[in-house]
């Protein structure tokens, strides 16, 4: 299969425009017009002239033409198969194998076939100007500069090649961490607005049944859904700058006082442990977001949590005693497995009876997030 047609960033073609660095390096073309100005005849001149046509035809559009390198390699074929005709007519032509030399990074990405290229670009040279029985100063000479020309192209080539590599590699590394902070911005505002809403849908359900029997506490409601939608935008703003998190114990009694506004009894025998900041908000976000699915699916009427912590490990137990039945993960539950995973922890889920959810993050977690 073809490869698509593109420039090369290793080749002069990259510039798309003729400028004197492009077209210095023609000065060895020169060499074609030292035969007839030794023989003085119009037949000579015009023999070169003709062989320079030729030659800038074939070594201008394998080098400047923004053509595909399927068809630079064609060209460069053609350019030696000139190169060799060339030479028998005229001993100055001997050039174009130099030309051969300096187009090896057009033709291949590979270091080994490059330096081939031009070896066999100046071993053709000199055996063919042997051949010839033309002096050592021709195809010595032209076997010479085919090295360190061919040489320095490919060098160059390499070094072009190895910037755009690192370019495209960074430009992917910014693309994958606005990517991830995407990810981040979405998870979290998914846990602080789930959890919260649905505490502003139960209160607002609650003031709903009141305001026709008791319009003094559904006014009390209603001010309490007002104060929790603006302490909901304020956690979206602090979301947005990644430090919403108070804390694990001020978690636990948000999670008492929703549970039990939604008919459910907390149970939670210890206080939490002194835990890493990062430890801590992990595990204050994993509450939040399992107090929220009991509120909205569980249909509980108890929830159990527990918090133990060893030199080995820490290990979060949530339970409650509904439905269970949990037949996919969520966007919530899907966000908790990719905290843990980046702390090297793991969570299990059991439903069959009620939901038990299981996290444990071992001591390296621990030692590095403090």
């Amino acid at each position: 299969m073809s490869e698509p047609t593109r420039t090369d960033p290793a080749c002069p073609s990259r510039q798309r425009r003729w400028t004197p660095i492009n077209l210095v390096w023609l000065c060895y073309s020169v060499y074609f017009f030292i035969q007839p100005a030794q023989q003085g005849t119009w037949h000579a001149w015009l023999e070169a002239l003709l062989l320079l046509a030729c030659f800038l035809a074939l070594y201008l559009g394998a080098s400047l033409l923004p053509t595909s390198r399927r068809t630079k390699q064609y060209l460069t074929v053609a350019l030696t198969l000139f190169g060799i005709g060339a030479y028998r007519l005229n001993a100055g032509a001997g050039v174009v194998f130099i030309y051969v030399a300096a187009l090896a990074p057009c033709v291949t990405d590979s270091f080994l076939i490059g330096g081939g290229i031009i070896c066999a670009a100046a071993a053709l040279a000199a055996a063919e100007g042997a051949a010839l029985h033309y002096g050592i100063w021709n195809w010595g000479i032209i076997a010479f500069f085919a090295v360190p020309a061919g040489s320095s192209s490919l060098f160059w080539a390499l070094r072009a090649r190895t910037n755009a590599r690192l370019t495209l590699a960074q430009e992917q590394i910014e693309h994958l961490a606005q990517v991830a902070e995407r990810e981040r911005i979405a998870r979290d505002l998914h846990d602080v607005l789930g959890h919260t809403l649905s505490l502003i849908v139960l209160k607002s359900e609650l003031a709903g049944r009141l305001i026709g029997t008791d319009p003094t506490r559904a006014r009390g409601e209603i001010a309490e859904v007002e104060q929790t939608a603006r302490r909901a935008l304020a956690e979206v703003r602090e979301t947005i700058s990644g430090y919403r998190c108070e804390g694990l114990a001020a978690e636990l009694t948000r999670a008492r006082r929703t549970l039990e506004l939604a008919g459910v009894r907390f149970e939670c025998t210890e206080p939490p442990p002194r835990l890493a900041p990062l430890i801590e908000s992990t595990l204050a976000l994993i509450v939040r977001e399992c107090v929220t699915n009991i509120v909205r699916h569980a249909r509980a009427a108890r929830c159990y949590l527990t918090i133990v912590t060893t030199p080995e490990r820490t290990l979060l137990e949530i339970s409650d005693d509904g439905r269970g039945g949990v037949g996919h993960e969520g966007n919530g539950l899907r966000g908790v497995r990719e905290r843990l995973a980046a702390l090297g922890g793991h969570v299990a889920i059991d439903s069959k009876q009620g939901t038990r959810l299981r996290v444990e993050i071992p001591a390296l977690a621990l030692a590095s997030a403090s």
